[in-house]
């Protein structure tokens, strides 16, 4: 049976850039300048704060300020028990379940160095709209996920594309931290980023996850003075 979203996924939310091969592709080229010399070798990591949690049927707010907005549809982990240097092999044994995210973002430099400012904001990471329980999911490198704009088909790609799947994720985060139960693996963004604006209703879909739906609205003057 399905489970809440709030009962499990209580943990910290880590966020995985450039694992999607045709979104690593994409960059190879500019990897190959200074400063990096090269593409990662390591998993790109960074974290969306406490403050960023959102919901399904959740606001998104359209900063003042800004030029573009950016949603970002990915599959998210949930860790059922804690994980400590696991390999590969045994890392599955530590995911609850699984759930849809919409990794909402302003749009950066450099994906070497994801910038909190750009990543943040309130509200920017939204999750839900529950957890299918690890069981109920046969292939979780077989997904299609889909981003929808206002109904319209605006991404289309699958999880069969991951640059590392999740139990090399799994395993290569847990050699220098422990994951604990609750934290939460963002699994990375597929290319073809698309702009979004204030009255955007903006849905992610992923393959028997069901569908994530936000709205996008417009930060007011009285909340640009509350901060």
């Amino acid at each position: 049976m399905s489970r809440a979203l709030h009962e499990v996924a209580t943990g910290t939310l880590f966020g995985v850039a450039l694992n999607y091969q045709g979104l690593l592709r994409s960059h190879l080229e500019s990897f190959t300048q200074p400063p990096y010399q090269k593409p990662p070798v390591k998993p790109v990591l960074f974290i969306k704060t406490p403050n960023t949690r959102n919901v399904h049927g959740g606001a998104v707010i359209y900063p003042k300020g800004v030029e573009r907005l950016q949603p970002g549809p990915a599959l998210g982990v949930v860790i059922g028990k804690s994980a400590s240097r696991v390999s590969v092999e045994n890392a599955l044994q530590h995911v609850a379940g699984y759930t849809i995210v919409n990794e909402f973002s302003l749009p950066e430099d450099s994906y070497y160095r994801p910038a909190v400012k750009a990543k943040c904001r309130d509200g920017f990471c939204s999750l839900g709209p529950e957890l299918v329980p690890a069981a109920q999911v046969a292939d979780p490198h077989g997904l299609e996920l889909k981003l929808w704009v206002n109904g319209e088909l605006r991404q289309h790609n699958s999880t069969a594309n991951f640059v590392r799947g999740i139990p090399q994720l799994i395993a290569e985060l847990s050699e220098f931290m422990t994951l604990h139960e609750g934290d939460v693996l963002i699994t990375g963004t597929p290319e073809g980023r698309v702009d979004v604006k204030p009255g955007d209703r903006i849905e992610v879909e992923i393959s028997g996850l069901g569908r994530l739906a936000n709205h996008v609205v417009a930060e007011t003057a009285a909340e640009v003075a509350a901060e």
